[in-house]
């Protein structure tokens, strides 16, 4: 695990050491235990580099590796679960390593069967690799896009980097705003590749390559997930399969030559993870789980005591925290970390319990992923209880709406939850079904993000190319391809990687383990979620693993009780950091619309949340990243703010 960076040149200047070393330096926290580079060395127009933090082959796997001759050269960030497998296949056709690293085995795949061989990867991963035969650069992505790529790219050269900060470290790239992607990230409360918040920064997708040679760019998508589903199979073969898949997954990336544990919330997804790795260590698997310490709010994100009785289950040992955060002293240095603002507020738990489990490992396994796969969201039964509610008289149905828009709702209390919840569906449910499903995903719909933009700003609307590429699978899956394109990488895989990294942690993620992935996106909708039944064929392919109590609890997601704490706690840096005046001097939105917003929240007449997180954060963000202060400076101005 690392961060990768380079610089490819257009114009025959030379790339500097110092240069390569000033991003490195950036990204010390992702590989601390190691740096290199490699500049080509005949007319010195290419370099690639890394900070490397050391998992497989401690001693050996210095980067870049070269093959034999020196006329290929590669970094890494991640790891090849099947390094193993393909470098025994290797040697058997003659192949000789000089290192017993993953990235070596990537680098002679790449030299026996050219951009051909991504396709033998099971990993997550980006790379860069210069192909000095050819004088050529080629650099990638994973297949789901767990590890991030960014590229900048001007007629002088093209800069790539695992993170956006890198690229702000070349002195010809100043941080500005983009607004095209604006719109997108009011709306969905993150930047979907392949736009970043950066001007004249990009993401590379998900699934994707890069190449220069002969002074031409190509770009081109490698992969894609199955949109055909397989219907010769009965419900009970899809179980057998689905748990030996879950079972293989987890073991294959359970490979490491440091220490490794597991993130244990007490739900579905990280329990299966924590069953599977018992199964296959003889010695106590290290679970780590986090709890809030506070009121109701906090309750209501408190899984200690389900995670408790998973570790007791599987014989863990088991560590656990609880935290009262102090949210204020983190944001600015957590926002700096991410590159750009999100309004996920799991960002903030990811770091926390990440910070915690570093005490101990250097490895982490997450159950991240297991609800796109297998249905866990509410929002995937938008179809089923939309026509349900579509045969209804007309004059019910129209009741019920204008009943719903009154209901008071706020989602850190259990009754106005449910109340959210109701009122959400029911101003949704006449819509078709992309809309809908954009209503259930969206922070902010797109005509309030209209009203909230001073300027005009073009929107990119991700979810419509999504969509647009989802294939013509059942509904379920469609649903689940949009997710792999937009949500999945570019909210709760970015923040994952980003805050992990933070502290030096390498999170794996098996349930998005690529032969899992493309087996689930073939299983029938009446299979993964037959009615109600949420997540229903992967609870019984865990029924012999899991109690009945952890399978079928109210599910809660891997985040903070943030609304609350920004009516009380947060109230006096929300009003300062979205008041009048400071919305009015950043020159983006309408005081008049975020004044309204905030005391709607205030009041229980929406449930702004999201909405509120992502102005907030982009505001922070801006004083880091657009004013140029260090993420230290914003911090004490913020605690200045509580302490008025």
């Amino acid at each position: 695990m690392c961060g990768i960076h380079g610089i490819y040149r257009f114009d025959g200047q030379r790339v500097e050491p110092a240069t390569i070393s000033a991003m490195g330096r950036v990204t010390q926290h992702r590989g601390p235990d190691d740096e290199g580079w490699h500049i080509e060395p005949a007319q010195q127009r290419c370099a690639i580099g890394m900070r490397r933090l050391s998992i497989i082959d401690l001693a050996g796997g210095h980067q870049p590796i070269s093959n034999a001759d020196d006329t290929t050269w590669i970094v890494c960030n991640g790891e090849v679960y099947n390094f193993r497998e393909l470098r025994a296949e290797l040697q058997q056709r003659g192949v000789r390593f000089k290192t017993g690293s993953d990235t070596e085995v990537m680098l002679h795949l790449y030299d026996q069967l050219g951009d051909e061989f991504v396709h033998r990867l099971d990993g997550m991963f980006n790379f860069a690799l210069w192909d000095a035969r050819r004088r050529r650069l080629l650099i990638g992505r994973d297949h789901l896009g767990v590890k991030p790529l960014y590229v900048h790219h001007t007629r002088e050269r093209l800069a790539f980097a695992t993170e956006a900060k890198a690229l702000l470290a070349l002195p010809d790239v100043t941080p500005q705003l983009n607004r095209e992607a604006l719109a997108d990230y009011l709306h969905l409360g993150y930047v979907a590749a392949p736009h970043s918040m950066f001007r004249g920064i990009a993401k590379l997708p998900p699934a994707t390559m890069l190449s220069i040679e002969d002074g031409q760019v190509k770009q081109w998508r490698y992969w894609r997930l199955p949109s055909r589903q397989d219907h010769t199979l009965s419900a009970s073969q899809w179980v057998e399969r689905t748990r030996a898949a879950l079972d293989a997954a987890v073991h294959r990336q359970m490979v490491s030559d440091v220490p490794i544990g597991a993130f244990l919330s007490g739900g579905v997804d990280s329990s299966a993870v924590v069953g599977f790795m018992a199964k296959h260590s003889e010695a106590p698997i290290r679970t780590y789980a986090i709890g809030f310490d506070g009121g109701e709010a906090e309750q209501l994100y408190n899984e200690l005591p389900y995670a408790r009785q998973v570790s007791q289950l599987f014989k863990t040992e088991h560590h656990e925290i609880v935290v009262k955060p102090d949210v204020v002293g983190l944001l600015p240095r957590l926002l700096w970390h991410m590159d750009e603002p999100v309004a996920d507020s799991a960002f903030v738990t990811t770091y926390l319990v990440s910070e915690f489990a570093r005490r101990d490992v250097t490895v982490i396994l997450s159950g991240v992923g297991g609800d796109e796969l297998f249905g866990g969201y509410r929002r995937y039964l938008g179809e089923h209880y939309a026509a349900k509610f579509g045969r209804l008289p007309s004059w019910a149905r129209d009741l019920m709406v204008r009943a719903s828009q009154g209901l008071p709702v706020d989602r850190h209390s259990q009754l106005l939850n449910k109340l959210r919840l109701a009122r959400g569906f029911l101003e949704s449910a006449s819509l078709s079904p992309d809309e809908r499903y954009r209503r259930y995903l969206q922070v902010l719909g797109q005509d309030h993000v209209a009203e909230l933009l001073k300027g005009a700003a073009a929107p990119t609307d991700a979810l419509a190319a999504a969509f647009a590429s989802a294939g013509d699978g059942d509904a379920l899956n469609r649903m689940f391809a949009v997710d792999a394109e937009t949500q999945l990488p570019d909210d709760l895989l970015m923040l994952t990687d980003k805050m992990s990294m933070a502290v030096s942690l390498e999170c794996r993620v098996p349930l998005l383990d690529k032969a899992l992935v493309e087996m689930a996106a073939s299983i029938p909708q009446q299979h993964k979620v037959p009615g109600t039944q949420l997540k229903h064929l992967m609870k019984q392919a865990l029924s012999d693993m899991l109690p009945r109590e952890i399978l079928y609890r109210a599910k809660r997601g891997f985040g903070t009780p943030m609304g609350a704490w920004l009516k009380h706690e947060l109230a006096p840096v929300l009003a300062r950091l979205l008041g009048a005046d400071v919305v009015r001097a950043r020159g983006l939105f309408e005081p008049r619309v975020v004044s309204r917003l905030v005391a709607d929240h205030q009041a229980n007449r929406m449930d702004g949340t999201d909405v509120l997180i992502s102005l907030m954060n982009l505001e922070i963000w801006s004083r880091i990243y657009l004013d140029r202060r260090s993420h230290e400076d914003v911090t004490a101005e913020l605690k200045s703010f509580l302490a008025r």
